[in-house]
């Protein structure tokens, strides 16, 4: 999610995630002639070692992601499968240059 929203704590890990994006579009761009799709996958908050971390060093960071994620929960590895399938099949023909979250609702939410 910091490629979308900035973060106090992590202001270089945010800005470079905001770089992954813009490369993103700059390869989707260059290569759609060539019918190379290139598109990113956004995770939101994940169940892994690194948030983890986060939610040890951040007060209050796993209550404000639940309460602000629709789903109600942290993401699991797993829920990329869906997407990742998508985007690797033929049904993904014409889409490119994308960001597509994977979060649970946490960036919609104002």
């Amino acid at each position: 999610m910091m490629s979308i929203f900035g973060a106090s704590f992590a202001a270089a890990y945010a800005a470079s995630k905001g770089g992954i994006v813009q490369y993103t579009r700059a390869c989707a761009n260059a290569w759609a002639p060539d019918n190379i799709q290139v598109n990113a996958i956004l995770p939101g908050w994940i169940d892994t070692d690194l948030t983890k971390g986060a939610r040890q060093q951040v007060a209050g960071l796993h209550e404000r992601v639940l309460a602000r994620t629709p789903a109600a929960r942290w993401g699991a590895i797993d829920d990329f499968a869906g997407i990742a399938v998508f985007l690797a099949s033929p049904a993904s023909d014409f889409v490119t240059g994308t960001a597509i979250p994977v979060d649970g609702g946490y960036s919609v939410m104002a």
